[in-house]
């Protein structure tokens, strides 16, 4: 970590699609940021008791927690398309499969041991939201990992155990106690919480006041 650099903690769930227009809205408030600033990501599951190996359309999956009818979910799934779109994403929500988030979690606190946190998040991100892909699946998984450079023999060592489980609740149980109850959260220089995906203009604000 660059000395005097601005430490950036953010707690996100891989099938998030507001955690990757939030990383987006980051993104930018950065590029008008003039001072060094290190991004540590954190694991959160949405729905730590959606039942691992089980597998649903993230349509159903809404329509059925929400008890609300396929038009209104449609709808949603529209709203945020559209929101993510004036940031630069390409979303395609009909295609995105539900799964438990744990194992992608893993991989990325592999990742982070290799650097690559950040371009692993993104490639998760948009392997859910963009791409169809069913990520808790262990080929899957390594591939992705592969295409930022985490090597596939070590992705597919760590998924086959529980390497890193203990990590990826260590984040969750830190996020319980500084009251994080939903992603994106972020925490600016361990004083200053922004809670959401923000404009980039209040992101910005915000870490000129933490420094």
């Amino acid at each position: 970590m660059p000395e005097n650099a601005l430490r950036v903690d953010i707690w996100s769930d891989v099938i998030c699609p507001w955690c990757f227009i939030g990383k987006r809205r980051l993104e930018t408030a950065l590029g008008r940021f003039e001072h060094d600033v290190e991004l540590h990501w954190h694991s959160f599951q949405l729905d730590p008791a959606h039942e691992k190996g089980h597998r649903v359309p993230v349509r159903e999956m809404l329509a059925a927690k929400f008890g609300a009818p396929p038009a209104q979910v449609d709808g949603m799934q529209r709203q945020v398309t559209d929101l993510a779109a004036a940031e630069g994403l390409t979303y395609h929500l009909d295609r995105a499969i539900a799964v438990n988030t744990l194992d992608a979690h893993r991989l990325g606190h592999l990742a982070a041991e290799h650097g690559l946190g950040d371009r692993m998040h993104e490639r998760l991100l948009k392997a859910h939201l963009s791409d169809g892909e069913v990520i808790d699946d262990p080929d899957t998984l390594v591939r992705l990992g592969a295409e930022v450079g985490v090597p596939a023999a070590e992705a597919a060592d760590v998924l086959r155990g529980t390497k890193y489980a203990a990590e990826v609740q260590a984040d969750i149980d830190q996020a319980k106690r500084l009251g994080i109850t939903g992603v994106p959260f972020f925490v600016l220089n361990g004083t200053h919480g922004v809670s959401g995906a923000q404009s980039a203009e209040t992101f910005l604000a915000a870490l000129e006041q933490a420094r």
